[in-house]
Formats: structure tokens, C-alpha cells, sequence
């Protein structure tokens, strides 16, 4: 079986590389609630004792959940919209581009107001995932079966 990519497969690939520059947001944040903590390497996080007690090691605590967050849903996110950008490029590339948002928005409502900070940039994010998800199914499915 050959796959040709469509021509408007470059907006699928634009969407993909959004994320390099999400994951670059994440990393700053980090690293500055980082050094505000006083954190050392190598502790991923801050102990529960000390986060409960400063507010600086919270605030780390929270960027770099947030961050693993990120990182683990990037794989399946990834895959599913190159998957899916196959049949439907432009609406592939639209709910990436609105999953980049919602990781946007859940970074930047983590970091700054704790674990209810991230809810609305946490329902875009999953909105578009699942639709992604589902039509990557669907594009494979049609491979499959050659239809």
C-alpha cells in the first residue's frame, strides 16, 4: 500500500510543531519556579513537607507536574494527529492547533493559580484529543480495510 501525503499535510506537520515550543514554555516555567524554590537537582519535586509550608516550593511542585503532564500525553497527541491528518488534514491540523492552546492554557493556569488553574486549558485539551483520537481510529480503520 502506498500513502500519499495531502497537499495541506504541511498544516498537520505546522500543528506538530507547535509542540516543540509548548514544551519549551513548560521548561522555562519550570525552571524559573525552580530557582524561586530553591529546589536543588536532582529532586524532581518538592518534599509534601516542604510545599506545605512554602508557597515557592508549591508553585514548583505545580510547574513541574504540569510539565510531566505535558510530556505524557505529547506521544498519543502526536500520533493520533498524524494519523488522523492523513484523511483530514485541515481539521487534524485545526485540533492540534486548539490542543497546543489548551496545553498553553493549562501551563500558564497551573503555574499561576495551583491544580484548579489548569481546568479549562485541561476540557480544550482533552476536547480535541479525543476527536483526534477517534478520527485517527477511523483513518486507520479505512486503511485497513482499503476504504
Amino acid at each position: 500500500m502506498a500513502i500519499t501525503l495531502p497537499n495541506e499535510y504541511g498544516y498537520v506537520l505546522l500543528a506538530a510543531s507547535s509542540t516543540f515550543f509548548v514544551n519549551t514554555l513548560h521548561t522555562m516555567l519550570t525552571s524559573s519556579a525552580r530557582k524561586k524554590s530553591g529546589i536543588k537537582y536532582p529532586n524532581s519535586y518538592a518534599s509534601a513537607e516542604q510545599a506545605d509550608k512554602d508557597p515557592k516550593a508549591f508553585a514548583f511542585n505545580c510547574a513541574q507536574r504540569a510539565h510531566n503532564n505535558f510530556t505524557e500525553n505529547l506521544t498519543p497527541f502526536l500520533g493520533a494527529l498524524l494519523i488522523s491528518g492523513l484523511r483530514y488534514p485541515v481539521y487534524a491540523a485545526g485540533l492540534g492547533a486548539l490542543w497546543s492552546a489548551g496545553r498553553v492554557m493549562f501551563a500558564l493556569g497551573y503555574t499561576s493559580s495551583g491544580p484548579q488553574g489548569r481546568i479549562l486549558g485541561s476540557a480544550l485539551g482533552a476536547l480535541s484529543d479525543i476527536v483526534l483520537k477517534l478520527a485517527a481510529a477511523y483513518t486507520a480503520l479505512g486503511f485497513a480495510l482499503e476504504w
